[in-house]
């Protein structure tokens, strides 16, 4: 079946897909801790109530919360596989991605709502229910089981999709800005919900814009779904493999191994942050919510400027230097952070807010882009080395590195952002302290430049070289300059075969 490229058009409408599944991820990866580990500021101005155990109640270390992801995360280290493998395997004849996408976006974007639905609140000092321990650990194993029947297969479409390097580098930067925007639009409770409090209460202020963003980020994953017929780009045979095998032939990959392990150390240093930034801005900073969409915002905006020349910088520099450069931006704005309140001036100041948005908005587009593009490279060097496409494997194991950075976050701020406070550490109210914050954005610090480390052992040329060799070797093939391998007795009476 003869198939062609993407058009641009078509390249902004996939990309319009990240734009919806981030909004939802945002929210959680957002509001989870925000909303369920309320300031003190917000429970005593806000009405803000405790639904779930706040206090190191695990061990005396961990949080409930923090449990919950983690345990979220084991049950996610089954269904990415096995996700990835159905979608690698499927003989749809509307495609191998696209069917999955069409059946996750709905349920995916209604367990994201129903997170934040616990039934039973407390007021401080009261104890919680532990009803509302079940409904955020099962609606949150729901929202990572959509999320990844919606966002692996979306995945792999961007090797499918990028037939060459240059629309792989394109559909990176479309679906990277698409990224930042759904992440930024996750915060706009911060400055929207403040007026509907009054009204209706301060949990039902957020719910109401969740919500909203829901149901635009529903709309926005249904566009590519609909909009793009998957059999005009892709003609690729199923893998045969089963998900285990699928998975190990995958992790035998030595490159991908290598990268992965800084993929997870990335995800963890900017889950810190975008997790702790509302904290950062209300207690470390002593400033109102709403700046934290403004610094975000700008961090967005001013990251969004850079995009354009990327893909400049990717033919110059390579890849891997300018992911290792984006490390180590992210590690200096997380030192920036770490010294608010340390240096004089800092607390009760716009100024460390907006050196942190100056100093991140380069990194976060370089970190925003490329990596995606580095999955699409080892995916596309496999299928040249082994002869099997498994795009939807190396894809699931990307997003199971960005789920498990995340999940690792989550249980490390948790634990983190209380210490140092004058609370009972086990009391079911505890909230964050500015010397805990201020350990979080450290740790930060050490996984921005472990992530750097671990990368430097990536062998970029040997994968980019055997994709040159094959490109190189088709066009000569199409030019009737070189003539397929032969096997077997032909290629035994053949002496004038030239490979």
């Amino acid at each position: 079946m003869k198939t062609r490229r993407l058009t641009k058009k078509e390249m902004w409408i996939f990309a319009i897909g990240q734009l919806g599944w981030s909004i939802l991820s945002g929210i959680v990866g957002t509001w989870l801790v925000t909303f369920y580990l309320p300031t003190s500021q917000a429970v005593e101005e806000s009405g803000a109530l405790f639904y779930v155990p706040t206090g190191l109640v695990i061990f005396g270390v961990l949080t409930i919360l923090g449990l919950i992801t983690f345990i979220c995360r084991i049950f996610d280290a089954v269904t990415d596989p096995w996700i990835a493998s159905m979608s690698d395997r499927s003989r749809n004849p509307k495609g191998r991605r696209i069917p999955f996408m069409r059946r996750a976006a709905v349920p995916f974007a209604i367990v994201t709502v129903l997170i934040f639905f616990a039934p039973f609140g407390a007021g401080k000092g009261e104890a919680t229910s532990p009803w509302n321990i079940a409904w955020v650990l099962v609606s949150l194993i729901l929202f990572y089981l959509f999320m990844t029947m919606y966002c692996t297969p979306y995945n792999a479409l961007i090797s499918e999709f990028g037939q060459t390097q240059e629309d792989r580098m394109f559909i990176s930067t479309a679906i990277s800005l698409t990224f930042f925007f759904g992440t930024l639009l996750a915060y706009l409770p911060f400055a929207l919900a403040g007026p509907l409090q009054g009204m209706v209460g301060y949990a039902w202020s957020y719910r109401i814009w969740f919500m909203v963003l829901a149901l635009f980020a529903l709309v926005c994953m249904l566009v590519p779904a609909f909009k793009l017929n998957e059999k005009d780009f892709v003609d690729a045979q199923p893998s045969e493999s089963n998900a285990m095998k699928s998975l190990i032939k995958t992790f035998k990959n030595k490159e991908f191994r290598k990268f992965s392990a800084s993929d997870i150390a990335y995800w963890i240093g900017l889950t810190l942050f975008q997790t702790g930034l509302p904290f950062f801005v209300k207690v470390s900073m002593q400033l109102d919510e709403s700046n934290t969409m403004l610094f975000m915002g700008g961090m967005t905006v001013l990251s969004a400027c850079f995009y354009p020349i990327v893909s400049k910088l990717v033919a110059k520099f390579g890849k891997k230097k300018l992911v290792i450069t984006g490390f180590l931006g992210l590690a200096l704005a997380y030192v920036i952070t770490a010294l608010i309140g340390v240096v004089p001036g800092t607390t009760g100041s716009m100024i460390p807010g907006i050196l942190i948005v100056l100093v991140a908005a380069f990194p976060m587009a370089l970190l925003g882009i490329i990596p995606q593009a580095i999955v699409a490279d080892v995916a596309e060097e496999d299928a040249i080395v082994t002869g099997e496409k498994r795009e939807g494997m190396f894809f699931a194991a990307r997003t199971f590195a960005m789920k498990f950075g995340q999940s690792i976050a989550m249980l490390v701020f948790t634990s983190l952002a209380v210490l140092g406070t004058t609370q009972d550490l086990t009391s079911n109210d505890l909230t964050a302290s500015d010397t805990g914050l201020r350990i979080v954005a450290i740790v930060a610090v050490v996984f921005c430049v472990l992530g750097a480390v671990i990368l430097k052992l990536y062998d970029e040329k040997k994968v980019m070289k055997t994709i040159l060799e094959d490109k190189i070797g088709k066009v000569e093939m199409a030019e009737g300059k070189a003539e397929p391998e032969k096997t077997g007795e032909g290629a035994e009476n053949d002496s004038s075969t030239t490979v």
